[in-house]
């Protein structure tokens, strides 16, 4: 088996997925995001039995992996839609936490270099409070970063297709030549 065979692009891209896709249920979890929790655990094991059946010559897993993948690729296509408030989809709804929390994504918190700026609220001046106004300065707002992960597991989601599907193509010509 050479080095860049489909076999070998393909468990490739799927440790790169299991890492991006690990890197993005530690996030998830930060931020008490259980829709996304959910689907990226069924992920993970997809891809794992996608190697599995690559490893052991099971074209059955891959073809599951190639199901999942059609499923996966429609999932991050909603987050985009979801934060980047497409198709009356809003980034502020409760769906990602499954309305059991009022969470939201931990990147909104904790984004890069952020700076906060308190700026005193001009409709609390006439009231006794002192409320203020926390405006970010950052150089990716947090919506962006979720659409860069979703994008970076479709172009992963993208690869990782093409490739099961040249292998579930290599498996069954293999197996026609040995009848």
């Amino acid at each position: 088996m050479g080095c860049c065979t489909g076999r070998c692009m393909f468990i490739f891209f799927c440790a790169v997925q299991l890492i991006a896709a690990v890197e993005r249920q530690v996030f998830d979890f930060l931020g008490y995001q259980w829709a996304p929790i959910l689907v990226n655990f069924l992920h993970v094991i997809v891809v794992i039995l996608g190697l599995f059946g690559t490893v052991h010559y099971k074209p059955r897993y891959i073809i599951l992996y190639i199901v999942w993948t059609v499923f996966w690729v429609v999932w991050n296509i909603f987050i985009c839609c979801l934060y980047l408030d497409i198709g009356g989809l809003s980034k502020d709804s409760d769906f990602m936490s499954l309305g059991l929390s009022s969470h939201q994504t931990w990147w909104k918190e904790k984004s890069l270099d952020c700076k906060n700026i308190n700026i005193p609220n001009t409709r609390w001046q006439d009231l006794n409070s002192p409320a203020q106004v926390s405006e970010l300065g950052c150089i990716l707002e947090y919506q962006y970063i979720e659409v860069l992960h979703s994008a970076l597991q479709l172009f992963l989601s993208a690869m990782g297709f093409v490739f099961a599907c040249y292998i579930v193509s290599f498996f069954n010509e293999d197996e026609d030549t040995c009848l």
